[in-house]
């Protein structure tokens, strides 16, 4: 009983630090050391202690993701630097107009990610351009992060034919294909994008109406007075991170993007090279912004390695992977509860898949049904406020509070995939 109260207490605890602002550096360790003790696990001493646990977590996120924020965040400011996020985006808003500045942002991270750009990178990338859109249109800054997470982490990561690992991890399980219920796929996926654009505009309309908008800030780059390149300067290096991710990503997984985003840095530069304002300042800005972001990052994933290691969080999986009744319903909510409590949808397939697989496929369950199910609901519950993709781009990338930004992401990146989740398994237990 003392390991379960110090489970969920200390990831009460969290959710409120992080939506208090409480610096995650603090608040992560802090609470993962309360769970910790409540779990009789030693904190200097022994093999499995709190501090090594702790920090394995913590460092080896790092050491995975390293390059890949680094040089996202480097891309990010180049394309801000040299003005190209501003061109392009003044483009759309022309061609589109200045109601379309939410489109615009949704399709350009649904592209990306779609693409097998990951989705902390497309933070990075399309921030720029989305800064410029919502000052362009005069929109409230407070929905940049929900508008990029509604785009990247909704109905294309969790999609068939999705190249994110969201949607590759049940392969090894189940002896799928990333193409695996196609069908359900891409009604869920259309209902998803549909009805989550309407909720987004409906939204934003609704604080305009109340009279937010665009509120200028000190940081923000002031270029305004400046020769702008041609608006294809900024796609051509989007493209080339599109097309480079694409076509390495089943060659080296994750690695290819350390290729790809190294490959539109590149382009950035030669492409832009003259309409650089200082390219040191903003490889400087680019790093430290990196070093933040994934800092902030593996400190709460390092929370979660210390979480997995308690009696109590063993004892959740193994009644998630066992609950009575229709399976597929049992494998989403083992799913989707655990992304819940390690903050991580890629990390709720890895832990539960090797007992709901071999559980559920005895009992004669389609793979391919599984494997859907299995990968929307992943995408749900792991949205909650300490999950390391929202922290990043709520507070590291869109410099946001989770007072101000985390209601209109939590509306689009928790209740719409739980809405579509529940639409696949109706779905396929009427077909």
């Amino acid at each position: 009983m003392l390991s379960l109260i110090g489970l969920v207490g200390g990831l009460g605890l969290l959710i409120y630090l992080t939506i208090r602002g409480v610096n995650l550096f603090i608040a992560a360790p802090f609470c993962a050391l309360l769970v910790a003790l409540s779990n009789h696990m030693l904190v200097f001493t022994g093999d499995a202690n709190f501090v090594v646990t702790y920090m394995d977590g913590f460092s080896g996120f790092v050491a995975s993701w390293f390059f890949m924020f680094l040089l996202g965040a480097i891309f990010g400011k180049f394309m801000e630097d040299t003005g190209a996020a501003d061109s392009l985006a003044r483009a759309i808003v022309r061609k589109l107009g200045y109601k379309q500045a939410l489109f615009a942002v949704v399709a350009a991270c649904a592209v990306l990610t779609y693409g097998g750009v990951s989705v902390f990178v497309v933070a990075f990338s399309v921030y720029p351009m989305a800064l410029s859109l919502f000052k362009d249109a005069n929109l409230p800054r407070r929905f940049i992060p929900a508008t990029m997470a509604f785009g990247s982490v909704t109905f294309t990561m969790t999609s068939a034919g999705s190249p994110e690992i969201q949607n590759w991890i049940p392969i090894k399980f189940l002896g799928t294909s990333p193409f695996a219920a196609w069908e359900v796929s891409l009604v869920v996926a259309v209902f998803m994008a549909t009805f989550g654009y309407w909720w987004l505009k409906k939204m934003v309309t609704k604080a305009v109406n109340n009279g937010e908008s665009f509120i200028t800030r000190p940081q923000d780059p002031n270029i305004e007075a400046r020769e702008y390149p041609h608006p294809a300067s900024g796609l051509v290096p989007l493209m080339v991170v599109l097309s480079i991710s694409f076509f390495l990503h089943e060659a080296y997984a994750q690695y290819a993007l350390i290729a790809a985003l190294g490959g539109g840095v590149i382009a950035l530069i030669i492409v832009n090279y003259k309409y650089f304002i200082n390219m040191g300042e903003a490889v400087n800005q680019g790093t430290t912004g990196a070093l933040i972001a994934i800092g902030n990052t593996a400190a709460v994933v390092g929370f979660g390695s210390v979480a997995k290691t308690t009696e109590a969080f063993q004892d959740t999986v193994y009644l998630m992977t066992h609950l009575p009744g229709n399976e597929l319903v049992g494998a989403a909510v083992a799913v989707s509860v655990i992304a819940g409590l390690t903050g991580s949808a890629s990390g709720g397939q890895a832990i539960a898949l090797p007992e709901v697989a071999p559980h559920y496929l005895a009992q004669g369950v389609d793979p391919s049904e599984l494997h859907r199910v299995v990968s929307i609901s992943s995408g749900a519950l792991d949205s909650l406020p300490h999950n390391g993709y929202v922290v990043t781009t709520i507070r590291a990338i869109c410099n946001e509070t989770h007072k101000a930004a985390y209601g209109p992401m939590a509306c689009l990146t928790v209740i719409v995939p739980l809405i579509g989740l529940c639409m696949a398994i109706a779905l396929f237990i009427m077909f």
